[in-house]
């Protein structure tokens, strides 16, 4: 029996995992992905990374900028840039009002995650289909693929929150309170797809700016040059990012590609770049979950039963890495407070990266 299970390995799962392993708990993380990170996601495709999930950190906490400066120190992250663009339909492109810098990992955004992980133990491509009671008073968590079981004495569900939903509703009220369940299925996502697409070096020149946001516009959100992120690139790719309502037209499409090619041939016409929507690659990614649309007011979401169960994520606050992290700390501190008491501060969290 291990102390406190986590289920999911992004930012939330994976700080909550280190704040409680540093206070001398045994902590196991199992996430059904074949790597870390969640939304912290990299793709390695045609030679370089591209990073389809988060595009960048821009610290606004204290306690995120300490993060964010470690990481720098061990040169992880640097600053990409200090101005995102905007584009308005109808309108010139608009220079950055507010200048601040933007942090990327240059070996792709999963190294932040990957940062997180050492000394914990992770069960990787490893979906929990069930969560039970014990007669001994612990959880019995049970995987999908081997059918194996796993026991813990308290449990961190640190996925988006509809996902904790189908995972949690079938305990019912005999064991989850009313008041838990419903405010787990209060929360809601927008979704979103992004696209990444690769050009020739050949391709004309280069626009002026690494990252862009569209104002109001249907089908679009972002576009980076991720390329630039990326030391010695050996062609330029971009990706782009939809608006919530272009996801949700195409979330159910088994081919996504129709998909992303329409999101390139409106991001050509918007930006008067005609080969942007002629690419020699391109993949393309759904996330059904992407931003908190309708986020919980607290830090975490705590049940009410005998047996410690908490819910964590950037879905608590719905500030993304940054709430993420923030949540992940606050639901240790909670598992923390119903177990063994143990000295718990945020300074432990650090000491993985001493």
């Amino acid at each position: 029996m291990t102390d406190i299970a986590v289920i999911g390995a992004g930012m939330a799962g994976l700080v909550c995992a280190q704040q409680l392993s540093q206070a001398g708990y045994s902590v196991l993380v199992v996430d059904k992905s074949r790597g870390l990170g969640g939304r912290l996601a990299t793709r390695r495709l045609h030679g370089t990374s591209a990073d389809h999930g988060a595009c960048y950190l821009k610290p606004k906490g204290e306690l995120f900028r300490r993060f964010v400066e470690i990481l720098r120190s061990r040169h992880i992250l640097e600053v990409w840039t200090e101005e995102v663009y905007e584009l308005t339909a109808g309108a010139p492109l608009s220079e950055p009002k507010n200048r601040s810098p933007r942090y990327v990992a240059p070996g792709g955004m999963s190294a932040i995650a990957k940062s997180l992980a050492p000394g914990l133990e992770i069960l990787l491509n490893q979906r929990v289909i069930a969560i039970t009671p014990t007669p001994e008073k612990s959880w019995r968590i049970t995987l999908e693929s081997s059918n194996e079981e796993l026991t813990a004495k308290a449990i961190v569900v640190a996925i988006p929150a509809p996902q904790a939903v189908m995972l949690l509703e079938s305990l019912g009220e005999g064991v989850l309170d009313t008041a838990f369940l419903d405010n787990l299925r209060s929360v809601e996502f927008y979704p979103s797809i992004s696209a990444i697409a690769g050009y020739p070096l050949t391709s004309e020149s280069l626009p002026q700016w690494k990252a862009l946001t569209f104002v109001d516009d249907a089908d679009l959100a972002w576009i980076g040059l991720d390329s630039s992120k990326r030391p010695n690139p050996q062609q330029p790719h971009f990706v782009v990012q939809s608006s919530a309502d272009f996801a949700q037209r195409h979330l159910e499409s088994q081919d996504l590609e129709p998909a992303g090619k329409l999101m390139l041939q409106r991001a050509a016409e918007s930006l008067s770049l005609p080969w942007l929507n002629t690419p020699e690659w391109m993949q393309v990614h759904r996330w059904r979950y992407a931003f908190p649309s309708r986020p919980w007011h607290e830090a975490f979401l705590s049940t009410e039963t005998p047996l410690p169960l908490v819910c964590c994520g950037d879905w608590c606050g719905g500030n993304l890495a940054e709430g993420a992290m923030l949540s992940g700390l606050a639901a240790a501190d909670e598992i923390n407070h119903q177990l063994r008491h143990q000295p718990l501060d945020n300074v432990n969290f650090f000491n993985v990266f001493v």
